[in-house]
């Protein structure tokens, strides 16, 4: 179809440009373009898809008839006379653009990850703006400028039904045919390989577009369901010191890189002095923060999954406030994705502190300024949540002060493809020894609050890739998800007027915690830990079932005791 194209309209020398405007109908404009998005999109594709069965012409020549009819077909039912060329100049520079990401980082471009793109600032935006950006971008202008060239061919109501039905049929009969063509190949791959779905470009895009924004999201919101609103918390002794837990979102850290899991560098040695109660087993919800978060903070979490379910209803920090305990989100990333909605929130990301900010972007420590402050102005039980910036790619180097490059060589630029993959990990793990710094500030903080009794639980949103199998960054669905991106430090620490008031047997802890956990039991943990009672409680998924008293205030000194002999104040 195309050479057709070129021999009736050949295109012109360049001083005859303007005089330049062949006539085309919308459908020949659209199989231009999905011949066009088939050859010049779909690098990683083509490459992951021809590496199952290398060197096979039948199968190369099936998935491009296959490609091409898919999106034909899709932009047959999307483009119509009115809108092609509008539709095409944002597709084709969105499609480049994704291809060359896709391509760089080894990214699957389902929905959540579409989710991600939409829900980023222009902080995480700007850091993957890179000058190797600038070759896609301007490899579109070409076929911009084209499809603004070409003159559209009117035709009446009826007989542009008729072309446009036709035009969909044959697009189907080349996907069709397509997959007949090697049905045994396309089968093998698509049921053993069902991610190169999410590679076929801008397939993936105009499928997972309108499911990225369903329910709650950046482009449209409805408020939250409210959930809990029988919590109540269980009465204290008069006198009792207000209880404080602080919990530590981390961000982008993954358990293999984790000193206190036996990683061969001891990338957490202040809280291996410290010593705290670590998990080395643990699973996150998600892969993405725009996923994990939501997740871990819902009663329902990866066990009972349901994306909308989990977008429409308030959070465990709603059921806290439910039960009179007063929460707080402090944030130096990208926001709560909703889990704070409506609640006290520190924005500091764009804090103008000299020692701690530059360039748009704060160190974590950020987090730490007049948090004491922050929680005595609120009287009582209180849950505190801080979000940091930790190790959130691709610019691992901005994440941590110089004093904290240990590991060299680093790489220095965002663009991680203009790095070797030691000098990535090297700067990674500098961000991993800096978090370690900023969790061992936060016990210290929270260790010097003698007029309350504190905690400190830390997890990570979700994992990293660091070039493992061609992956960087984080991103990929979850059902094809390497254990890179799944699996995440936790630990906790508890002062010792905590662990004595709530009866805490740390060693019945670090038993439990030597065994595989996940991120579904934060809810009920939490829940469990400040004795909140809901029926949307769960033992079964409280980590400290079984490890403290879940009625009454236990005996104060008897908890010290064993506290004391199991050497675990700070």
């Amino acid at each position: 179809m195309s050479t057709w194209i070129l021999r009736r309209h050949p295109l012109p020398a360049l001083g005859a440009w303007r005089h330049w405007r062949p006539g085309l109908s919308t459908e020949a404009l659209v199989a231009c373009a999905s011949l066009f998005f088939t050859v010049a999109c779909n690098g990683l594709f083509w490459r992951s898809a021809l590496a199952v069965h290398p060197g096979s012409l039948r199968l190369a020549a099936s998935l491009f008839l296959l490609l091409a009819g898919v999106h034909a077909l899709l932009l047959g039912l999307l483009a119509w006379r009115w809108n092609v060329r509008v539709l095409l100049t944002m597709l084709l520079p969105l499609s480049l653009a994704a291809a060359h990401y896709m391509g760089r980082y080894h990214l699957y471009l389902d929905a959540d990850m579409l989710r991600n793109v939409l829900a980023t600032d222009h902080k995480e935006s700007g850091e993957l703006v890179t000058p190797s950006l600038l070759w896609p971008l301007a490899a579109a202008i070409v076929p911009v400028l084209a499809t603004w060239r070409v003159r559209l061919v009117r035709h009446g109501a009826a007989r542009a039904l008729l072309r446009r039905g036709a035009f969909l049929l044959g697009a189907l009969a080349m996907a069709g045919g397509g997959a007949l063509l090697a049905s045994q190949d396309v089968s093998s791959l698509l049921r053993g390989h069902r991610e190169v779905r999410y590679l076929a470009t801008p397939a993936n895009i105009l499928v997972g577009l309108p499911r990225a924004l369903r329910g709650d999201n950046p482009v449209r919101h409805a408020p939250k369901l409210a959930i809990g609103q029988d919590a109540r918390k269980l009465p204290r002794a008069p006198g009792s010191r207000p209880r404080l837990l602080v919990i530590v979102v981390g961000e982008t850290v993954r358990a293999a890189n984790w000193g206190l899991n036996g990683y061969v560098r001891q990338t957490t040695p202040e809280l291996e002095r410290i010593g705290v109660v670590n998990f080395p087993d643990m699973h996150a919800c998600g892969t993405a923060t725009e996923v994990s978060l939501p997740c871990m903070f819902s009663p329902w979490g990866r066990h009972d999954y349901d994306e909308a379910r989990i977008r429409s209803h308030q959070s465990l920090l709603h059921v806290l406030e439910h039960a009179g305990i007063a929460t707080l989100w402090r944030d130096n990333q990208s926001g709560c994705k909703g889990v704070c909605e409506g609640l006290a929130v520190d924005r500091l990301g764009d804090a103008t502190d000299p020692a701690l900010c530059a360039n748009g972007r704060c160190l974590d420590e950020i987090l730490l300024e007049r948090l004491p402050e922050r929680v005595r102005a609120r009287p009582g039980d209180q849950v505190v949540v801080l979000h940091p910036l930790g190790n959130h790619g691709p610019s691992y180097f901005e994440r941590y002060p110089a004093s904290f490059r240990r590991y060299t060589p680093t790489c220095d630029t965002p663009d991680l493809g203009g790095c070797s993959r030691q000098q990535v990990v090297n700067s990674y793990d500098n961000a991993v020894l800096y978090a370690d710094h900023v969790l061992a500030r936060t016990i210290d903080t929270l260790g010097r609050m003698d007029d309350y009794d504190t905690a400190m639980v830390y997890l990570s949103d979700h994992g990293e890739s660091l070039g493992e199998k061609g992956l960087y960054l984080h991103g990929v669905p979850w059902a094809i998800a390497p254990e890179q991106q799944t699996r995440v430090p936790m630990a906790m620490w508890f002062s010792a007027g905590f662990a004595a008031d709530r009866g805490l047997d740390l060693a019945c802890l670090r038993e439990r915690a030597a065994r595989p956990a996940d991120q579904d039991l934060l809810f009920s943990s939490v829940l469990g830990l400040m004795q909140v009672r809901t029926a949307l409680y769960d033992p079964r998924r409280d980590l400290f079932a079984g490890c403290a008293p879940s009625g009454r205030r236990p005996d104060r000194s008897a908890g010290a005791s064993r506290l004391a002999a199991l050497g675990a104040s700070h």
